[in-house]
């Protein structure tokens, strides 16, 4: 009886810190981890619930060294999962992608675990293999919002809507304030005046008090009114819920205005700067602003059978904030641009496609990078990568001011503030469009700048010259990408599984009284608007 006292107090102390880590409580996991050290430096559960606590006490760096010790003691499931994770929060994804092959060898039972898993292959783009780790996730522990809703999401991405739709009901019944559900809920499929939740929605936002869920409310509530015919209640409604979310935000244009005249003024010494061995990769890079056909044209270029599309990747916005070795916290400022115009560019291109390389899955010899952002990278792009091809996508500037302003972004993301407001995301077009006009003096010839409203009316032409552009022949399987299978994980995933339509051409003039403020912002900085 003796001899097995410490046994049970070990196992007592495991549990406290597996209990204390459940409900938050980091510091009390912290404690409880360091005296199981204590009393076993070797055990490798005191190691995982250490780097656990650190990593959610913010402790990034800490919490991986832990989970590597816990997984070089006990290399099981639930250890490489977790650790897996981190990998990806702090950019590795190669090792992240490596950790989780070698936890499918040894699959943890743990629920959240297996959501764990499918949170990171999602962060890779590879949606098919999360799946069925959401899945499991799900039926290990039916009570889980977040795990359902982690699975509706991935099951929308693949194309999956009727199974999203009923993944997503099912997490509404157990959960009716779930305001994440009801958001992705109405953007599944077009609503009708016979079929939506238009009043349910209404219910649950006026029920709701938190910030977040009142925005994502809202917004779900604006796409369905104007999905019915009630377009002027739903930018009502839309204005309402961003003026809300905008005044919680302590946002000024001037943040963005300084990064784009950082860009401009880099320019002489980024044009001058050294490329030793550049790569002789040609990725394609579609780039603009958000809502613009960025996701149609990366489809029409995926559908052919030389491309696959690589997704949204953030390897260069990465590769550039690690050549300049700034210490800012954001990956994009001024100083981080003077900083990187100024380095050799060929590693650059290198670090680039080592990253996106974890997010390729098909093997086809090239490969589309579709981050809007990327307009910002384009003198980067152009000098580290000499073989690249960069399209912009044009979109008329009322319709791209409105698209921005009615689409709900990453919340978490500074880089989207400007778009809570109207005449804020009118000065942020400005610069984009100024930015644009300085690439086109800079890099004659590099960016093909591609107008959504001529891809609309002339299809096949515009898509000819598309593919002329980025060095492709001629393939009929372009021209229907609303067939083609692979994952959308964009806000234009339903979309773009249609055939090219005209319904959001000219958006803007439903709304004309309300956007003249915009209109007139917009003629006064010089930009044309028809």
């Amino acid at each position: 009886m003796i001899a097995t006292r410490p046994a049970a107090a070990t196992a007592a102390r495991r549990a406290l810190a597996r209990t204390a880590l459940a409900r938050g409580d980091f510091d009390a996991a912290f404690d409880h981890a360091q005296a199981l050290l204590a009393a076993e430096p070797a055990c490798a559960e005191a190691h995982f619930l250490l780097g656990i606590a650190e990593a959610s006490s913010g402790a990034i760096t800490a919490g991986i060294a832990a989970l590597e010790r816990a997984v070089a003691l006990d290399p099981q499931g639930e250890y490489r999962a977790h650790l897996a994770k981190l990998y990806t929060l702090v950019r590795r994804e190669g090792d992240a992608a490596a950790m989780l092959r070698a936890a499918e060898r040894a699959l943890p039972a743990d629920a959240l675990a297996r959501d764990t898993m499918g949170c990171v292959y999602a962060r890779l783009g590879d949606h098919a293999a999360a799946l069925p780790h959401f899945d499991a996730a799900v039926a290990g522990q039916p009570d889980s919002s977040e795990f359902r809703y982690n699975q509706a999401v991935t099951l929308n991405f693949l194309g999956r809507v009727d199974e999203a739709e009923a993944a997503l009901e099912a997490l509404i019944a157990r959960d009716p304030g779930a305001a994440r559900a009801h958001h992705l809920l109405s953007s599944l499929r077009r609503q009708t005046r016979e079929a939506n939740h238009v009043a349910r929605l209404g219910q649950a936002r006026a029920a709701a008090a938190q910030g977040q869920a009142r925005l994502l409310l809202g917004y779900a509530l604006a796409k369905e009114l104007d999905d019915i015919g009630e377009a002027e209640q739903a930018l009502d409604t839309l204005i309402a819920a961003n003026g809300e979310h905008r005044r919680s935000l302590p946002y000024s244009f001037a943040r963005d205005e300084a990064v784009f005249d950082a860009i401009e003024a880099a320019w002489g010494d980024l044009a001058r700067a050294p490329v030793s061995d550049p790569a002789g990769d040609a990725p394609i890079f579609v780039v603009g602003m958000p809502r613009t056909g960025t996701t149609l044209v990366d489809r029409i270029l995926s559908s052919h059978p030389a491309v696959e599309s690589a997704g949204e990747l953030q390897a260069m916005p990465l590769a550039v904030k690690q050549a300049a070795a700034t210490r800012s916290r954001t990956v994009l400022d001024a100083e981080t641009v003077r900083a990187a115009a100024q380095v050799d560019l060929g590693p650059v291109g290198r670090a680039y496609l080592d990253r996106a390389r974890h997010h390729r899955r098909t093997g086809a010899p090239r490969f589309v990078d579709k981050f809007p952002g990327n307009f910002q990278y384009l003198g980067f792009i152009a000098r580290a990568l000499p073989n690249a091809r960069i399209v912009c996508l044009r979109r008329n500037p009322m319709d791209t001011v409105l698209g921005n302003f009615r689409n709900l972004f990453a919340v978490g993301s500074r880089y989207y503030d400007y778009s809570y407001d109207l005449l804020e995301t009118a000065a942020y077009y400005v610069r984009f469009d100024r930015m644009m006009a300085f690439w086109r003096a800079a890099l004659p010839g590099r960016v093909l700048e591609l107008s959504y409203e001529g891809l609309v009316a002339d299809q096949e032409g515009e898509s000819r010259r598309l593919l002329a552009h980025c060095g492709l022949d001629w393939d009929p399987a372009c021209l229907a990408f609303h067939a083609n299978a692979a994952p959308v994980s964009t806000p234009s995933a339903a979309q773009v599984r249609r055939p090219i339509y005209t319904e959001a051409v000219a958006r803007w003039k439903r709304h004309a009284d309300v956007l003249e403020p915009v209109r007139q912002y917009l003629v006064r900085a010089g930009v044309a608007v028809e």
